[in-house]
């Protein structure tokens, strides 16, 4: 276990047991680090990830104290169990159905994929698209056309670096958005009929895209904390042939899980003894709440078989549909898809995002983006505790990201419970658009992304109204 993470275990065990009470000061950084062998850094990291979690808070010039208001978490939700057997995928039109129903402006969110908007610096970005147009080259419309942009392959090459991975630029190819990324990948990897291992539950980008080539899936069983079942896996690669996996390994969606650095090198090893290439949908790894960002996978690869697919559209640019595959070593059958499927994309949209890059704003902006959605996240554990009946679920906890994942009582329908919502005038995600078998009927996924209103608190307490009747 990290040390950050033993450490905050340690003092929640301490404020449940109600050794440290309400208002109790919590021991400074310098006297933690000094008894505990600690960096400041790690304790730092500690605290964060509690008061993220409401059980400590800052106070101005005095440090630490226990929350005033420490309420019980809910559980964890249960890790999933899918079948061993592979399927054929049919969910597409359900998934329609409901992202069709969550266009409306006027209902509250909390079933969208998308952070609110009004997170990001458009202002800003709307200033580096003038300079970046101003300036451009007009030979860059033709040279940069195959791979993207050299500028912001170059920024996002330097972006590794700070997660532990040596990335090329010429490894990188720019796409619209990650799952342009993500669908390119999977079509240089397959064909119809193979078998590709998912996570359980998936998201439902990665559930069609798989229906769309014919593809057979296989799911992983998929812990709410730490991701998918290595031990599984292991099993499933010895008895069939796995041409692809398609994981999330930071904060997944819908769960939020973070898969720990160890696992990551335990994963990358067995793939690498199988010569199985992983799809990584890597789209939240810039939405960490503590001080340090997950370390890439990409930093365990040696083989080049991970195939890293990040986007800009969750941490800086929504809209812009700016995201990339680093591709390994098979960046040339990518990047002949990527001819072949669009050309190119937008030019100006990636010369406005290596331009703000290159002006040195994004890590500023992403420190208050991180921690607008930790607060957002605590004001949405506080109100489901509030106002759903105790010890009708269970909820996740992510150390970052903008999901929650809840388990309601088997008998409850979220398909239903989803269309009794939007006539209520908020939404939610049912969880059966993030199964290959439309398992998870009782869960659903919370979207804490936007700024939360009064308008938010009256729709969990609707929420616990439906789940009561």
């Amino acid at each position: 276990m990290k040390l950050y993470k033993q450490l905050a275990d340690d003092l929640t065990v301490l404020i449940r047991q109600g050794t440290l009470k309400p208002g109790d000061r919590v021991p400074s950084v310098r006297e933690t680090s000094r008894e505990r062998g600690m960096s400041p850094a790690t304790v730092i990291h500690a605290y964060e990830l509690l008061e993220g979690q409401g059980l400590i808070e800052t106070r101005p010039r005095s440090g630490y104290y226990v929350g005033t208001q420490v309420a019980t978490p809910a559980p964890q939700p249960r890790i999933s169990r899918p079948s061993p057997r592979s399927t054929l995928l049919d969910v597409s039109e359900l998934v329609f159905e409901v992202l069709e129903s969550l266009r409306n402006r006027s209902v509250v969110p909390m079933g969208s994929a998308f952070p609110s908007p009004k997170l990001f610096p458009l202002r800003k970005l709307a200033s580096a698209l003038c300079t970046s147009a101003r300036q451009m080259d007009p030979w860059s419309t033709v040279e940069d056309l195959p791979g993207g942009s050299a500028e912001l392959r170059r920024q996002i090459s330097r972006r590794y670096l700070r997660a532990g991975a040596t990335v090329s630029p010429d490894e990188i190819i720019i796409t619209g958005g990650a799952l342009e990324a993500l669908n390119l990948s999977l079509q240089a990897l397959t064909r119809p009929g193979d078998l590709v291992a998912i996570e359980s539950p998936a998201f439902y980008g990665c559930l069609q895209a798989v229906e769309a080539l014919g593809l057979k899936a296989i799911e992983i069983p998929t812990h709410p904390t730490h991701g998918v079942d290595i031990a599984y896996l292991a099993r499933i690669l010895d008895k069939h042939t796995v041409r692809a996996c398609w994981f999330m390994t930071s904060f997944q969606n819908p769960l939020g899980a973070l898969m720990p650095d160890d696992a990551r090198k335990q994963l990358i090893e067995l793939l690498e003894r199988h010569d199985v290439p992983l799809i990584e949908d890597d789209v939240y790894s810039e939405l960490y709440f503590g001080t340090q960002r997950p370390k890439s996978t990409k930093a365990f690869d040696t083989k080049g078989l991970v195939l890293n697919c990040g986007s800009f559209s969750k941490s800086l640019a929504p809209g812009y549909r700016i995201g990339w595959v680093a591709a390994g070593r098979y960046v040339r059958s990518v990047g002949r898809r990527k001819v072949m499927n669009s050309l190119s994309t937008n030019i100006p949209a990636q010369d406005a995002i290596a331009e703000y890059l290159r002006q040195g704003s994004y890590d500023r902006h992403l420190g208050v983006l991180r921690r607008t959605l930790a607060d957002q996240q605590k004001s949405a554990l506080q109100a489901l505790r509030a106002h759903l009946p105790e010890g009708s679920f269970t909820v996740t906890q992510p150390e970052g990201g903008y999901f929650l994942w809840v388990e309601l009582p088997e008998r409850i329908d979220t398909i239903g419970l989803h269309r009794k919502a939007l006539e209520t005038g908020f939404s939610i995600a049912p969880g059966p658009i993030f199964s290959a078998r439309r398992e998870f009927a009782h869960c659903l996924r919370i979207n804490y992304g936007h700024p939360w209103t009064t308008a938010h608190e009256r729709a969990i307490k609707a929420l616990g109204s439906i789940v009561r009747s």
